[in-house]
């Protein structure tokens, strides 16, 4: 084996330059996603605070849910919304789940730590207008901030924590301290104590949440080992965990099953479920 210290944390973190027609991403979401919200049983644009983008999206199942299932968007913490994702949610909702997809505020306007609140408040809000379990699902940043959600100092009431069963975070971040050593951090505006403090790698979980890390086998080294980092740890903490290395996928095409009621992916997170 021959080690090896990374030398351009930029190009580490860089997906869209690494991706054969990388560039084609996110464009290629939005006609797919407008055309599902013009079908879809939905209630768009609901507010769960005051500002802008303090909105979600609820996509219903033509039955009474069997619970809901939350998608969080990624974008480095600093681009993006909701609207790109919307047709990720035919998957779950095949298999009779609710879905709700929230947009937050961005870097460099809000910090991390005030994107994660956030996120805490979008999840509640949607799980007081429905029933049963809940599970997170989140992609890129959306990663880290789901698994940020099953930590012990998750800012989601007690009540929404007992209903959380299992977690999904797709080409998560989990550990923030790389990010100090890219330019991604002028935004980011992490330091040293911001970044452990909003890590949760270096977190303890909620023993009763299952935790997948799935990442494709295309992907950056760097998010390869984020995801086995957080599973890793946290299997050692008492969390039931399982890394999932998704061959011929790379870091925007790895999301595309969850609009597969059939894939395993959802069936690994839905499948146990009640």
């Amino acid at each position: 084996m021959v080690a090896f210290a990374v030398t351009d944390w930029n190009d580490a973190y860089e997906n869209g330059r690494n991706i054969p027609r990388g560039s084609d991403y996110p464009a290629a979401w939005v006609e797919p996603s407008s055309l599902f919200r013009a079908s879809a049983r939905a209630r768009l644009d609901i507010p769960y605070g005051e500002g802008a983008r303090h909105r979600y999206d609820l996509f219903l199942p033509e039955a009474a849910p069997k619970g809901l299932f939350v998608f969080v968007h990624g974008g480095y913490w600093m681009a993006l919304d909701k609207s790109y994702w919307s047709h990720l949610a035919a998957g779950p909702l095949a298999q009779g789940w609710a879905v709700s997809m929230p947009s937050y505020d961005l870097c460099p306007e809000v910090s991390i730590a005030e994107i994660s609140a956030q996120t805490g408040a979008a999840i509640t809000h949607a799980a007081n207008e429905t029933g049963g379990q809940i599970v997170l699902s989140g992609h890129s940043a959306g990663g880290h901030l789901v698994t940020a959600m099953m930590c012990e100092d998750s800012p989601l009431p007690v009540g929404i924590r007992s209903r959380l069963s299992h977690v999904l975070s797709i080409s998560g971040l989990h550990d923030l301290r790389p990010m100090l050593r890219t330019e991604r951090n002028t935004a980011l505006k992490l330091d040293m104590a911001c970044a452990e403090a909003n890590s949760p790698a270096l977190k303890r979980p909620m023993e009763h949440v299952r935790l997948t890390t799935w990442v494709g086998g295309g992907e950056r080294q760097e998010f390869l080992r984020q995801s086995a980092l957080l599973s890793n740890i946290w299997h050692g903490l008492g969390c039931v965990t399982q890394d999932v290395v998704a061959p011929n996928r790379h870091h925007f095409n790895v999301i595309d099953d969850l609009a597969d009621p059939e894939s395993v992916m959802l069936y690994t997170v839905l499948g146990d479920a009640a």
